[in-house]
């Protein structure tokens, strides 16, 4: 068949390994992005397009610019680069009749609410939880459940917009504040424990590549706090990896995926032990994640994605490439210093260093776990004394 055009729709400015890949395997790439994205180091030697929108996210107005695309030119798949492009990409493809996630399911990747309800009827843990909508379950929850709760925002992304929540009147004092946008939200118990992630490649319903990391501390407590993020492989087949790729493999049968890359966040209750589903996303994992697993596998999931959905346009299956089972960490921080010098960092472990204004950002990676765990514990109090910084948390992303 001709060469598959993917059209690309990017919010920010990430994916730009995937446009690489689609090139490699003689795809046809449209990239449509925002104009104030226009300058960025996109590798435009990989893209045949370059569309800018105002905005993304304004309807009608995206669907009559990708519709006046398609006039002239076949689209065989969409692809968002981002997790609030998931939703366009998934209208556009409803619209155009274009092979890919339609709404509904789209929604499971999204909708903070959606997901739960969703995973609690496939009896999948989760959290207790209710809608912030009928005042009446609201008490019914809040005298059933102790607190502290968790109120998060229905459709932002990572730990945006989330809230932690000590009593009812705080409870009631925030909705007060919301006013008409409380519908958008959830209500959540607090469950202390360790809090792990998956990154995982689907084919055709089947996951064929997983890895699971645990975070040094919660996102949400780096986020809203400060410190340093910490991330890193767990062991491979023993216990704890056993029971996470379980319930991943759950979770993503339980929300419809069928192909793509998934990151899915889980939290080890100190409780109990259990493992509780947190949230999953239809993208490739943020903040480096995706290079942590590439230097710890040899597999880059951008590039793995560019590759299945080129496999399905043209009607081939996707085949895994060879994996590696090393063991990598990866630590991030704001720097109160605009250009960080990390030179005195120089063990054999560290394989990349993040070069980005006001950050400081190692990756380590070794074959055997206990010296990767090592140098993150050394390095993890070293970066926070020499380097790190804090801003205060944003409740919705930057215009």
């Amino acid at each position: 068949m001709p060469s598959p055009t993917i059209l690309c729709i990017g919010s920010y400015f990430k994916g730009g390994r995937f446009l690489q890949e689609c090139r490699r395997l003689g795809c046809h790439t449209i990239l449509v992005t925002q104009e104030k994205l226009e300058h960025e180091a996109w590798p435009r030697e990989a893209i045949d397009e370059f569309f800018m929108l105002p905005h993304m996210y304004k309807q009608p107005d995206v669907t009559y610019a990708i519709s006046y695309l398609a006039r002239d030119r076949q689209i065989d798949r969409i692809v968002p680069l981002d997790d609030y492009d998931v939703e366009v990409a998934a209208a556009l493809r409803e619209h155009l009749r274009i092979p890919g996630m339609g709404d509904t399911t789209a929604r499971h990747f999204r909708d903070k609410l959606a997901m739960r309800g969703q995973a609690r009827d496939k009896d999948i843990a989760v959290p207790d939880f209710v809608h912030v909508l009928n005042y009446a379950s609201l008490h019914e929850f809040m005298r059933r459940v102790p607190p502290p709760w968790v109120l998060k925002p229905r459709s932002e992304a990572s730990s945006m917009g989330i809230k932690k929540v000590n009593s009812a009147d705080e409870v009631w004092s925030t909705l007060d504040t919301l006013g008409d946008r409380q519908s958008f939200y959830v209500l959540e118990k607090f469950v202390p424990g360790d809090v792990y992630h998956v990154d995982s490649i689907v084919a055709e319903k089947e996951v064929v590549f997983a890895v699971g990391s645990k975070y040094g501390m919660p996102p949400m407590t780096v986020y809203q706090g400060g410190g340093v993020f910490v991330t890193s492989t767990v062991p491979y087949a023993e216990a704890e990896d056993q029971a996470l790729q379980a319930i991943n493999r759950a979770v993503i049968e339980a929300m419809g995926m069928v192909r793509g890359v998934t990151h899915a966040e889980f939290i080890r209750s100190q409780e109990d032990g259990r493992f509780y589903f947190l949230e999953i996303a239809s993208r490739v994992g943020g903040a480096g994640i995706d290079l942590m697993v590439e230097h710890a596998t040899g597999l880059n999931l951008w590039a793995e994605w560019a590759r299945i959905e080129t496999c399905h346009a043209r009607g081939e299956p996707y085949t895994l490439p060879p994996i590696r089972t090393h063991h990598a960490g990866l630590m991030v921080s704001l720097a109160h210093q605009e250009a960080p010098d990390t030179s005195t960092y120089n063990d054999p472990e560290i394989v990349w260093r993040l070069v980005k204004k006001n950050h400081v950002g190692l990756i380590l990676a070794a074959a055997d776990y206990a010296s990767v765990q090592s140098r993150i514990s050394e390095y993890a109090v070293r970066i926070a004394a020499d380097f790190s910084a804090w801003a205060p948390p944003l409740d919705k992303p930057p215009e």
